[in-house]
């Protein structure tokens, strides 16, 4: 994969760290890295370990973890906030990256990290994937 490649790929991963919460497709995002939808997919991958809706994915769970750690926002404000548009699919894959389900991770305490600077609880807290994630490919 050649540097213009991998610049294009990173614009794309940009925009779905900075525009989560709007609907994106691999369509729209392959637009961006000036690709076709196949090859972006596969390049994507290649370059950073994961799919695009993968990606995708983990960010809205990040932030919707943030949501929820507050407490004044429930499950299913944070799915839409995060731009998820089924709250069964959402709660799917929040569990498979957390490991526990958004209610319960919400009604858990999490004062203990509250000293914490963000950028540090930011790597601590971001989800990992527990198990192989469907349609994964």
């Amino acid at each position: 994969m050649d540097l213009e490649d991998l610049a294009r790929l990173r614009r794309a991963r940009d925009t779905i760290d900075r525009d989560y919460a709007r609907p994106l497709d691999v369509p729209a995002l392959a637009r961006v890295a000036l690709m076709s939808p196949g090859h972006f997919s596969r390049s994507f991958r290649a370059a950073f370990g994961e799919t695009p809706y993968n990606h995708l994915m983990t960010r809205r769970v990040e932030r919707a973890k943030a949501l929820l750690r507050r407490g004044d926002t429930s499950v299913t404000e944070a799915c839409f906030a995060v731009g998820c548009t089924s709250l069964g699919s959402f709660s799917s894959r929040f569990t498979e990256l957390v490991g526990e389900t958004p209610s319960a991770y919400r009604a858990r305490r999490h004062e203990a990290g509250a000293p914490i600077p963000a950028c540090i609880a930011k790597i601590h807290t971001r989800p990992v994937r527990t198990r192989p994630a469907a349609g994964a490919g």
